[in-house]
């Protein structure tokens, strides 16, 4: 609980970051009460922000504001409660609550490594509606102010993180070290729950990588659900900045509603690198 931040200080930094949250308001009162009308607070999933008066009625709420997140339900729904005996309460009022609750960004990308590219390429989706986890075992490489949409995670197990890490996300992996990027693939394809997996590196080193993960017996399927070199091919140049604009441009292909269906996600790599050139091509003719 985080009393000190201000509900509308918590709105704001909820809605930086693309988090789902509830925000929640004293619309009426009778009798005795703890706070009194239009006091607020909002709930996300793991913390709260500000008070509607503490006591087992704000715990209730909390509550009930988790399970809607929880279960994706994101209505306005107005709750009653008697300040008495069933809430541990002695006031004798009753309080009416209005709950409203928020969706965050669907998008959320986990991304391994904070070199140069990394680094430019977080100043890029820290503008835009993308909740990011940014990995490394390195904690001095991370910049001492990240944006609010970014959580530096922090590890010294990148590898033995990743599966648990990464489910549902999409995925980038740009560290410094290959051996480190081929353990984090094989772990990844491995545990086969992530929602995208791109790699940084050259045509040289994706041939490298798909045979030493066919000699460790992967399926071809598998191994073709590995984008790398991760990019979009029609984005130039090797600057870190360059090369995080392309990556940013794939990254916003693949997961933008219009072009990605549910079946264009389970398509080899090779076949959504021509889809996108194929759309390319499409919206400049027309």
């Amino acid at each position: 609980m985080e009393r000190r931040k201000l509900w509308y200080q918590a709105v704001a930094d909820c809605e930086a970051r693309g988090e789902p949250y509830v925000l929640i308001s004293v619309l009426g009162v009778t009798g005795s009460v703890p706070r009194e009308p239009a006091s607020k607070m909002v709930v996300t999933g793991e913390h709260s922000y500000d008070t509607i008066g503490g006591g087992h009625l704000e715990y209730r709420v909390c509550q009930q504001a988790r399970e809607r997140l929880a279960r994706r339900d994101y209505t306005s729904d107005l709750a009653h409660f008697p300040l008495g005996a069933s809430l541990g309460q002695c006031c004798g009022g009753s309080v009416s609550v209005l709950l409203e609750a928020h969706p965050g960004s669907e998008q959320e990308l986990v991304l391994f490594g904070a070199g140069h590219v990394a680094k430019a390429l977080v100043t890029i989706l820290a503008e835009l509606p993308w909740r990011i986890t940014w990995v490394d075992e390195r904690f001095d490489q991370f910049p001492s102010d990240v944006p609010v949409n970014v959580h530096v995670h922090h590890t010294d197990d990148p590898v033995g993180d990743a599966p648990d890490l990464c489910s549902g996300k999409q995925v980038l992996i740009l560290t410094h070290n290959h051996q480190l990027d081929f353990d984090l693939c094989r772990a990844l394809l491995t545990a086969g729950n992530c929602a995208g997996l791109g790699l940084i590196g050259s045509e040289t080193k994706a041939d490298r990588f798909r045979k030493r993960l066919d000699h460790r017996g992967f399926s071809a399927d598998a191994i073709n659900t590995l984008r790398c070199p991760v990019g979009h091919p029609d984005v130039p140049g090797k600057r870190p900045m360059e090369v995080a604009v392309s990556i940013s441009a794939e990254l916003l292909i693949l997961t933008t509603p219009h072009q990605t269906t549910s079946a264009r996600r389970g398509l080899p790599w090779h076949q959504l690198r021509g889809l996108i050139q194929n759309t390319d091509a499409k919206e400049t003719t027309e």
